[in-house]
Parts: structure tokens; sequence; C-alpha cells
């Protein structure tokens, strides 16, 4: 249970200085305002918080909580689907705690580089480490470092755009990124029918979209098919491709192709 569940004082405390740093910012919002507008006195928030820089930490803790758990489940995981379940674990932790993120990555800053720094520089490490994958060579931590801060950024300047599909594209841009590099190799469980082999199974990810890292190809049949429905209007690209299991990049490669082959043949 979060502290934003628990309604005591110490609770109380923490909402109302997530709600003033909020508004007025970190610097500019003394305990005494805080104490003020809780009718309390400055003697009862520093009882339960020595100084304000152990609100904005206590403030943080939910946060960076679930990151440490989206570590330890992700490392326990295969280094291909660990990669990807941290990715988009990452993506729904900045979602979930997209409230109160702007204002701690801003003011987090302003608490010295203690325990709580470390600990931040820990989870940035291991995280970095798991998406890289084991021995990286230079292009693959690249890779890894932008593939995080795609996971994060977005929440911080698109307070705007909804949750659902500020998700959707931020996970498509992780995978544009990585589709050319190593790092975009699904792990496999075995090999099918027609010789190829199949993504590992995983929880599918909120809303039922596809996971990402999915194989790039698609087959003659396949392309016919993706073709006609595109055609008929009934399905759109995201539909098509999770109807195939391939990435929206490779159904959309196939119909802009259909579409060059439409333009040169209208011309005769």
């Amino acid at each position: 249970m979060s502290w934003e569940e628990v309604d005591d004082t110490r609770s109380r405390i923490l909402r109302t200085a997530l709600q003033m740093f909020t508004e007025q910012g970190y610097q500019r919002t003394s305990l005494r305002q805080i104490a003020e507008r809780l009718r309390l006195t400055k003697a009862a928030i520093l009882y339960h918080f020595p100084s304000k820089a152990h609100l904005l930490t206590d403030l943080a803790e939910p946060f960076v909580r679930d990151l440490e758990e989206l570590l330890d489940r992700a490392e326990a995981l295969p280094a291909g689907q660990a990669r990807w379940s941290l990715l988009e674990g990452w993506v729904d932790v900045m979602l979930a705690h997209r409230h109160s993120l702007g204002m701690l990555y801003h003011d987090l800053a302003l608490v010295d580089r203690g325990t709580d720094y470390q600990r931040l520089m820990r989870i940035a490490m291991r995280a970095s480490e798991i998406v890289a994958g084991p021995n990286p060579a230079v292009r693959e931590r690249v890779r890894a470092v932008q593939a995080l801060a795609m996971c994060g950024d977005p929440v911080l300047f698109l307070t705007d755009v909804p949750e659902r599909a500020l998700r959707e594209d931020m996970l498509d841009g992780v995978r544009r990124l990585l589709e050319d590099s190593p790092l975009a190799a699904p792990p496999t469980t075995g090999t099918g029918a027609d010789g190829s082999t199949a993504p590992a199974a995983g929880p599918r990810p909120r809303g039922g979209r596809r996971r990402p890292g999915r194989p790039r190809a698609m087959s003659p049949d396949q392309v016919s098919a993706a073709r006609r429905m595109h055609l008929a209007g009934t399905h759109s690209a995201d539909e098509i491709a999770a109807e195939f299991g391939v990435s929206r990049a490779t159904v959309y490669r196939h119909l802009e192709s259909q579409s060059d082959t439409e333009t040169i043949l209208s011309q005769f």
C-alpha cells in the first residue's frame, strides 16, 4: 500500500507537500506553508520528517521501489525476454507515477548526493545493463541508454497525451530504435512446422497490445492477406500486425510497397 492510500497524518503531509511542490515548486515551498495548509504546527511536520529533503525522498519512494521490483523480476528472466519485459514495465511504472513524476524528476536533483542519489544511479545502471544484454558492444550500450530515455521522457513532456496513446507510441518508438540492432532479436522457444522460430511466450501488455521484438518477415500469403485487409478498410495496421504476429513497421513496409505499385500501374 502506498502513502497515497493511507489516511493518517504522515500521508496527509505527503499528499499536501506533493500538491504544493507541484503548484509552486520545491524551493518556493516551506515547511511552515505546508503546516499552515494542514492546520498543523511546523513542529508536527518535523516530528514526521526531519527536513524538507526527507519529504521529497519519501514522495519518491513508491516510484523508486516500483522500479527496483521491476528490475528484480527482469533479472530473473532470460536476456532477450528480460530486455522487453523491462522496457514495457519501465513505461508502465512511469505512467503509473505520471502525476508526481515531473516534480520528482526536477526536484530530486536538489537532494544531496547521498544514499538516495546512489540508489537511483544503481537503478539506472542495472536497467541499462539488462537492456544492453550480456557482453554488449558500444552500439548496444548506447542503444540501451537511448531506449530507456524513450521509455520515460515523453511522460514528462507530453502531459496532455492520453495514457494509452502515449504508451503505444513510446513502445513503438523503442521498437523502431532497436529494429536494426541485435537488441531487437526476441527469445525463441523452438521451431515451427514451417521451419521458423517462434518468440517466447509471455504476458501480453495492457490493452491486448502485441509484444515488441516480433519477427520482421511475412510470407507471400500473409502479405497478400494483409493488403486485402487494408484495402477493404476492415483492419488498422495495428490489427493487421497483431493478426500476423509482426511489427507495425513490417506491415507498413509491405503496404507502402503496395501503394508504390498501385501508383505505377495507374500511370499506364
